[in-house]
């Protein structure tokens, strides 16, 4: 009787880990070790993303000498690492005419680099945030064949009243997250609950075509993960400001399973590391404030293990997989100060490696 209860505890407690394709097996716990700034210049420093290209690695974020809102100063920078992140060095910077870029990530998509970047209309001067329309928002993306050669800032046609970000790629087709107003609704900026997520379709990487909704009500940001079978998971913001969504579809990606977490998640991130899928992004609290997180999904839930420095202005991590058991972090935040006490708006990075399973 002992042991067919034994079983029976055993056969429900790994049910829970095994409900779906987010675990096979109990998380392990996760060092972070190397901490560390890896750039900062003086301007404001922000929304990271890692990938390995042709065995090299490259970091891509914004940066911008006025700040975090919407300048036509912005730029994208491009670096490179040939040692594992240890030391990085510029490959490439771009900016887009009378555009503010934001939100760079990379797709490696039918062996070639691409960088995706989401672009407000700003025009040649400063204008104020009343004056933000999400009507005119277009996508841009620079292209390489190698990581050191890289071509003009190309326009997405597919894109134009669509504010893009993540994108992923499965079975020849490249997916990217675009979100709008409903029928491009002429009215002050606003991307609340009325937002709508869309998921956009290419063949090449460039021209783009609406393949489905996935949020008719508070799109925002949203990380897509593809499973070999042409499923996928995905990790989305909520425009409302409340807890984020967890999605899954599978094709023809009609028809999407929506629920919330218990918390919310600024600029997500979602990517299986070994045999786990780890999520990141901003998580606010009454009693630590906004801090970039870093969580294990465990069936429907985030259980997070680990909390990176940062304060302020933060989040937007990127994430690149050195082996099933070592991976390597980014995320920007505003929590330190320079020699002047001033409040600095940097890039940092971490190792994590994963330890032993909990309780043992």
């Amino acid at each position: 009787m002992v042991v067919m209860r034994l079983l029976l505890f055993t056969i429900l407690v790994s049910s829970l880990f095994i409900r779906d394709s987010s675990f096979a097996t109990p998380p392990p716990v996760v060092n972070v070790s190397n901490i560390r700034r890896v750039f900062h210049n003086g301007e404001h420093n922000a929304f990271t993303d890692l990938v390995r290209f042709k065995d090299q690695l490259y970091l891509c974020f914004r940066s911008c000498p006025d700040g975090h809102m919407v300048f036509n100063t912005a730029s994208v920078i491009i670096m490179r690492s040939n040692d594992e992140g240890a030391t990085w060095t510029q490959v490439h910077r771009f900016s887009v005419k009378d555009r503010d870029t934001r939100d760079p990530h990379f797709l490696v998509f039918k062996d070639r680099l691409f960088v995706y970047t989401g672009t407000w209309w700003s025009g040649p001067g400063k204008i104020e945030p009343k004056e933000y329309d999400m009507n005119k928002m277009l996508g841009f993306a620079v292209v390489s064949n190698d990581g050191t050669n890289w071509g003009e800032p190309t326009m997405l046609e597919g894109t134009f009243g669509l504010y893009i970000w993540r994108s992923a790629s499965h079975d020849g087709k490249a997916f990217l997250c675009g979100r709008r107003k409903p029928g491009y609704d002429i009215g002050p900026k606003g991307e609340g609950a009325r937002i709508q997520s869309l998921m956009l379709e290419s063949d090449d990487g460039l021209v783009w075509k609406k393949r489905a909704y996935f949020n008719e009500t508070n799109g925002d940001e949203t990380a897509f993960l593809f499973e070999r079978d042409g499923r996928v998971l995905a990790i989305g913001r909520n425009g409302s400001g409340k807890e984020a969504f967890l999605l899954r579809s599978k094709p023809p990606y009609t028809d999407w399973n929506r629920q919330q977490f218990d918390h919310a998640v600024g600029g997500p991130l979602v990517a299986k590391w070994g045999e786990h899928v780890l999520v990141g992004g901003r998580h606010t609290t009454k009693e630590r404030g906004a801090k970039t997180s870093l969580c294990w999904l465990v069936g429907e839930q985030l259980h997070e293990f680990a909390e990176l420095p940062s304060g302020g202005d933060n989040s937007y991590p990127g994430f690149v997989e050195l082996s099933p058991t070592k991976g390597l972090i980014s995320w920007y935040s505003s929590h330190e100060k320079d020699d002047a006490g001033k409040t600095i708006t940097a890039v940092y990075m971490a190792e994590l490696i994963q330890g032993s399973l909990p309780n043992q």
